[in-house]
This record gives structure tokens, sequence and C-alpha cells, in this order.
């Protein structure tokens, strides 16, 4: 087998399964022997199914050769991130405290990607309790970035995004309370999606979505290419019981036409959080991409998007000290660095109280009734994901100690689409002048997800995935 089909896309991969023009082992082997290969420089995965993975390719070879009907990624291997339940595989989230968790159970987004033919390889590291845009714990230690392995993959999904981008998986399965399927991708120089609310079901994450916590965070797809952010996104929406906000809103496909008179908003900054000239290069240049293929693309710069961003911090700050208190309580001795500083900052937050919460809550559907008042003149808005490319391990972090900024200040450019409930993807577009991949975000409105995957579609014709030196 040519081993350049691991850098091909997953729908590429399924569609060649589906002609017996290569086999679901020869893919799986492939993938183990480039886990095998490159896993123990990057640290990307914490735990591989080697033995069962190849199990069900054989399986799913003999349905092949049966003629089967087959489902859109049969045979195609994927990954799956430590904080989602995979049967008989770790669910640590990165935490001593949660050491040895084996689900005895899928999570409902997994059982559908096993029952549409996708083969799960393992789960991939994250930062404790997924607290952190930077993949480091006590348990497996830190991911490194295949392009460059003094730098962090990003997080909290880093470990997902640092296997997809040197192809030890064809695709898999992140999640994002403030960035942390799009930093990651950003970083990587992969796609990803984090969805409407209720879009994609989040049954099976820890920690489980309640409360405002269930439309801050959302599991989403991540790949090299967004046609198979576009495959996954099909074979996982749906309703499910299990998810709060879980709404059966069926997806639906945007035209060429539609796309083409959709208003486009871009800015290079917000104004209040600087970004590096190669960033705001990165955007200029998709712009001029999309001018040139018929798109309607506007400078725009949103209003009231500071306080989006200081009520993203005060709800996502104050609802994960709930969240995570009772498990942390007595047990700091136990616990990563990265997780003390945020604990940190949750101790200068007081605690909600009904009242606070409530009030915290009405604001929020305020100010985001604002902002997509602004997003009916543009409904799509083409921004940074991050004011630069991956930063250096250690180098940012929860509070300003031995740190040269914050979390927190870092990344408002993900996090406002996190309280708001806006579907946003990254799509690679450049590199700095280190090498180092640099992506652009392409955000909607809730449930057009369509129309941000056909816009960030055509930017890639232009840009897109390219392989890290990791795999030279």
């Amino acid at each position: 087998m040519n081993p350049e089909i691991l850098k091909t896309s997953a729908t590429k991969m399924a569609a060649m399964v589906g002609a017996k023009e290569v086999s679901p082992v020869e893919l799986v082997e492939a993938h183990l022997e480039q886990i095998e290969r490159l896993n123990p420089k990057l640290n990307a995965y914490v735990d591989v199914r080697a033995a069962a993975a190849l199990t069900d390719a054989r399986a799913a070879e003999k349905s092949v050769m049966s003629g089967d009907a087959l489902g859109p990624m049969h045979g195609v291997p994927i990954s799956i991130k430590s904080c989602i339940d995979v049967e008989g595989m770790k669910c640590e989230a990165g935490s001593k405290l949660r050491a040895g968790n084996l689900p005895q159970k899928d999570a409902v987004l997994v059982q559908r990607l096993k029952s549409a033919g996708a083969i799960v390889l393992g789960v991939t590291n994250t930062p404790e309790c997924l607290m952190a845009w930077e993949t480091d714990n006590l348990l497996y230690g830190r991911t490194n970035n295949p392009w460059d392995v003094t730098r962090t993959p990003g997080g909290s999904s880093g470990g997902e995004s640092a296997a997809i981008a040197a192809c030890m998986s064809a695709c898999g399965v992140g999640s994002d309370g403030g960035g942390s399927v799009r930093v990651p991708a950003h970083y990587t120089g992969i796609c990803a999606l984090k969805p409407t609310p209720g879009r994609i079901p989040a049954t099976g994450h820890f920690p489980s979505g309640a409360g405002p916590f269930a439309w801050l965070g959302q599991v989403g797809p991540m790949a090299r290419y967004i046609e198979d952010i576009h495959l996954m996104l099909g074979v996982i929406s749906g309703y499910d019981i299990g998810d709060p906000v879980s709404v059966a809103v069926p997806l639906v496909e945007a035209e060429e036409q539609e796309l083409r008179e959709t208003r486009i908003g871009y800015f290079e900054d917000d104004g209040e959080h600087p970004v590096t000239p190669e960033t705001k290069q990165a955007i200029q240049s998709a712009v001029k991409a999309l001018r040139e293929q018929g798109f309607i693309v506007e400078e725009f710069r949103p209003e009231r998007l500071k306080r989006v961003h200081e009520l993203w911090q005060d709800v996502f700050v104050r609802m994960t000290a709930m969240l995570f208190g009772p498990m942390l309580k007595g047990q700091e001795h136990k616990i990563s660095p990265i997780l003390t500083e945020m604990r940190k900052v949750q101790s200068q937050q007081p605690p909600f109280t009904a009242e606070s919460l409530i009030v915290s809550i009405m604001e929020r559907d305020i100010v985001r009734e604002a902002i997509l008042r602004q997003m009916e003149e543009y409904p799509v808005w083409l921004l940074p994901v991050a004011p630069g490319p991956a930063f250096e391990h250690g180098e940012i972090g929860w509070t300003r100690e031995n740190h040269v900024g914050t979390f927190v200040d870092t990344f408002p450019y993900t996090q406002w689409f996190n309280l708001l409930g806006c579907p946003a993807a990254v799509v690679p577009v450049s590199k700095s002048e280190a090498g180092l991949p640099i992506g652009v975000q392409i955000a909607g409105r809730p449930w057009e997800e369509s129309l941000v995957l056909g816009v960030a579609a055509a930017v890639e014709r232009d840009f897109g995935y390219r392989p890290p030196p990791s795999l030279d």
C-alpha cells in the first residue's frame, strides 16, 4: 500500500475501501505503524487498542468482500479524545483522580461512528480535567506539536489534533468549552468544528453537560480536511435524550447560490487583543481567495464583543469551580500545576448564588441577541483563531506568574462563540516565519453549520492541510 494514503482524507479512504482499492486491514495496519513510529515523540495517544482494531478491520474487510451494505465511514481508522467514553478504553481526562477509569459502554457519538463503519484506534491525551490550552498532565506528561516538539499542540484536544496532523488517525472527535477543538486545530494545521449546542449529543463526555455548561461546551469533529468534518457531522449529529440541550434539527445543505449571496464580515482583530502580522496576513489571504471565488466579503468589526468575553470568563470560571470543586477537594497534592493555577483563578471569584447565576444568564441572552442582530447583516464572520501560532511549552498559563500571558487574555477569539452558542470552524491557511501553521476561523449563526463549512471549504480550495515535518 502506498504510504501516501495516510495523508489522504477519511472520505477518500472510505470510498477506496468500498471500491476494494484498499482494505480496512491495510489502513489500520498503516496507522498502527505510524503510531508506533511517531507516538513516542509526540505523546498524542494514551491508550491504543491495536489488537482489537485489527479484529474490527478484518470484520470490516469481510463485509466488503461479502457485498454487504457499507456505512459512510467503513474501514476508516479514527481516534477519540480521552474524556469521551469508549468501551474498555481509558477515559481519565488526564487526571490521577480518574486513573484507571474504563467506561462500560460507548458514548452516543462513538456508537454512531462505529455504526457508520469507523474503527477506533485509541484515545488521546488532554490536560487535566480539560482545563488548559496546553496538553500536559501528571498521568501521561505533555503532548508535543508535530510541527515543532518544543511547542504545544494546544488544548484541551491537543492529543487529538497532534494525532490527526501527524496522520496517526484519519479524523476524530474532541470537545470545546472555549476553543478546545479550534485552537489545537489552528496550532497543528488541521480543521475542526465547534457546532451549535445540541447539534451533536455530548452524552458520555466527562464532565457531563448540565446547566449553562451544556451550552458552553460542545463535542466536535476534527480532521485534516473540511470534507471529513462534513462527513463526521452527518454521522454523529442528531437528537439524544442524554444531552439536555439536544435538539432534532436536520442538517440542511447550503446551495452554491446561497453561499455566494451570503455576506461575509471579516476583521483582523477586535481592537482589544492584538494579533501577529502573520495572523493578519492569513485573514487577508483568505479574504482575497473568497473574493476571487465570487463571495461577498466586507470589513466589519462587531460591537459588544468585550462584554461577551467578560461573560464567558465569568460563567466558565465559576461553573468549572462548581463542577470540579467536590472532586478536587482535599486532593490538591495529586493535581497538575496547570490545574492548580486554574484553581487559583477560580478562588478569586465568588461562587455563584442563585441570583448571580440568573443575572449572568439573563445578560448572556441580552448580549447574544445584540450579536445575532449584527449577524443579520453578516451571517458569516471570518476572523483569527488566536493571536498567533503555537506557543512554547509552559509559555502561557492561567496566571501571569512565570507566564507571558494568560489563557483568558489570549483566546477570546474562540471563547466568544461558546458563550453565544454559534458554530465556528477552523481551516489552515498559512505558516509563520518559524514554519508554524496559522488558521482562520469562520463563524455563523446557530444551526447554520452548512454555511460555515461551505465558506471553510471555499477557503480550503486555495490553502488547506500540509503535512508537518515529522512525517518526512
